[in-house]
């Protein structure tokens, strides 16, 4: 996954406040159309993992998937982390080639 470049350009646009943690705020994110990308940890809960994905589909919302919570909390200096949502096209967009490797 391209060398983990992609957690610390995901710490850049956390230190910019262009990232939203945690499953609620960013379901809120997407709803209100200010979330350009979703990135999902594959150790999520199948309730969670469904519900952001179905949210993502409707809303026409990108989503990719990173290793785990760990890694994806790690990325933007926080604990565990689930979700995160990127609210900034260009943040989003450059995440995206990154992880689409």
């Amino acid at each position: 996954m391209n060398n983990k470049q992609w957690a610390s350009f995901l710490g850049l646009a956390n230190r910019a406040r262009k990232i939203v943690s945690g499953e609620e705020l960013v379901v809120k994110e997407i709803r209100s159309g200010r979330a350009k990308l979703v990135l999902l940890a594959e150790d999520a809960s199948v309730n969670t993992a469904k519900k952001i994905q179905d949210k993502c589909s409707s809303y026409h919302v990108p989503l990719r998937k990173v290793t785990d919570r760990y890694e994806l909390g790690h990325a933007i200096g926080k604990e565990a982390r689930v979700v995160v949502a990127v609210t900034d096209e260009g943040f989003a967009k450059k995440l995206m080639t990154m992880l689409d490797v």
